[in-house]
């Protein structure tokens, strides 16, 4: 574990977990002004998606004690970004978003899936140590 690491005590500090976090309390504000007609397809599965996100980083961080574990708790997180990105793409189509917006919350996701990666491939950087 390198020294930066070693200081984070909380998912909550992690760079990944607070991006995640602030995606989703956007998704959140803005799915407040998509049409009723929505609330129980489209808004539901963008908000469930992109609190999901976050929620299997806290799982994952938790399970450092595993580097399988650990792993698969960072892969289900880097899908359910992927999942809200297509659910973003939707809202797009369907006129709920404008097309610049979509397209930066988007790419938002694409760095947040690049860092979940990240941490995939170098697990052994973030994995307790054994006693």
């Amino acid at each position: 574990m390198s020294g930066s690491q070693r200081l984070i005590k909380s998912h909550t500090q992690l760079d990944v977990y607070r991006k995640g976090f602030d995606l989703a309390m956007e998704i959140f504000q803005l799915s407040k002004s998509f049409p009723t007609e929505e609330r129980y397809s489209l808004i539901d599965q963008m908000r469930r998606s992109s609190r999901s996100v976050t929620a299997n980083i806290a799982e994952a961080w938790r399970k450092r004690k595993y580097e399988a574990a650990f792993i698969a708790k960072l892969s289900d997180s880097e899908a359910e970004a992927a999942e809200t990105q297509t659910w973003i793409e939707y809202a797009v189509q369907c006129e709920y978003l404008e097309k610049q917006l979509g397209r930066r919350l988007f790419l938002e996701y694409d760095t947040l899936i690049g860092s979940l990666v990240g941490m995939q491939l170098h697990a052994d950087r973030w994995i307790l140590p054994k006693n």
